[in-house]
């Protein structure tokens, strides 16, 4: 990389080059992309949401011996599993460990103890303050405009309401992350002047070369304008981020009782493909239901992402899968390497910054 480093106290905590952050993904974030990002000098994050133990431990191996850089996994604290897989992390010496739902304080300490850094993802300040008062590592606030599971407020509204929340820009009491509508240098500049630490994507990266998803998928979302996405509920019972396609619509124009009937009928795939048993699945339910986060519809709905997100971005079925993507596809035109994408945003990144010095 020719681009010149970009220090910030993320970059230092996780050891990385670049503060940018490559998210999670569940069917994307597979070894190939997140050792070619983390090649490139920023943060890659495997998903494991998707994958069973085994799939995980795989994965993790096959991705140490594609990089020497630092990596993350992203968990499901809610898993009834997850305390294997923490062990898993510790074991193969991960270092960063992400989570889309906050864990529980005795799991922060776990990974803490052992070395890795604890990077919960939060849609709001209270959540914010109170995993930083648990002893996360750092957070990673995604806005509205972001794809996938996300919230109603703006990254340009809801990432300074953070940092003003732990501390104000230059003082928060641990890093912030900014997620949702980032593509290039001008938006980590931007993201920085807020305050934050670094900026993480997820739409940008999936959009690729070294992304696995099937090309003729890629060039669905390089079609699209800033207007071709929605904020669905009909997928799983909480909002989320997709690109509009025949089926969303027929979603969104469905009738709720045929919708749960085709949420079972895909969590039933969903257990056959990972491996898991009716009873893990009804505890992970439970579970999510004691903590008053989803009622019994969305839990029973939720069944229905993982299997629609497999058919359109791993199987290429746009016609019977989903695709996740946040307003951000349609400022996207190009499929760059992690190389080659993550030295333009440095490099303009810079020019930016120079730019702005001359104002003072």
């Amino acid at each position: 990389m020719t681009a010149p480093t970009l220090s910030t106290r993320f970059t230092e905590m996780v050891g990385v080059r670049y503060p940018i952050v490559q998210t999670g993904m569940g069917w994307v974030s597979g070894p190939s992309l997140t050792a070619a990002t983390a090649n490139a000098g920023g943060l890659g994050i495997l998903a494991s949401a998707t994958m069973t133990y085994d799939e995980l431990d795989f994965a993790i191996k096959k991705t140490k011996s594609l990089t020497d850089m630092p990596f993350g996994v992203n968990l499901r604290a809610d898993a009834t599993d997850a305390g294997e897989r923490v062990d898993l992390l510790i074991r193969e010496g991960v270092k960063v460990a992400s989570f889309a739902l906050a864990p529980k304080p005795e799991l922060i300490t776990k990974l803490k103890d052992h070395g890795l850094v604890v990077v919960p993802s939060i849609g709001a300040a209270k959540h914010a303050v109170k995993v930083a008062s648990w002893g996360a590592d750092a957070v990673i606030v995604q806005g509205g405009e972001g794809g996938g599971h996300t919230g109603p407020v703006a990254t340009t509204l809801l990432l300074p309401s953070v940092v003003d929340a732990l501390g104000g820009a230059g003082n928060t009491s641990i890093p912030v992350i900014a997620a949702g509508g980032f593509f290039d240098g001008r938006g980590l500049v931007a993201a920085l002047g807020y305050g934050a630490d670094g900026v993480a994507m997820g739409t940008r990266f999936l959009l690729t070369s070294d992304s696995a998803v099937p090309d003729s998928v890629k060039q669905e979302y390089l079609d699209r304008t800033l207007n071709d996405t929605i904020v669905s509920t009909k997928v799983d019972g909480m909002p989320h981020r997709v690109l509009r396609t025949q089926l969303v619509d027929a979603l969104e124009s469905g009738s709720r009782a045929r919708a749960l009937v085709a949420a079972a009928r895909n969590a039933n795939e969903f257990k056959q493909l990972t491996g898991m048993r009716w009873t893990t699945m009804l505890r992970d339910g439970l579970s999510m239901r004691r903590s008053g986060e989803r009622t019994w519809q969305q839990i029973i709905m939720a069944g229905n992402t993982p299997m629609l997100l497999k058919a359109g971005l791993v199987e290429g079925n746009t016609d019977a899968g989903v695709l996740a993507s946040g307003q951000v596809v349609g400022m996207i035109d190009d499929l760059p390497s992690c190389a080659d994408l993550i030295e333009s945003i440095m490099t303009q990144a810079h020019e930016r910054l120079a730019a702005l010095s001359t104002l003072v």
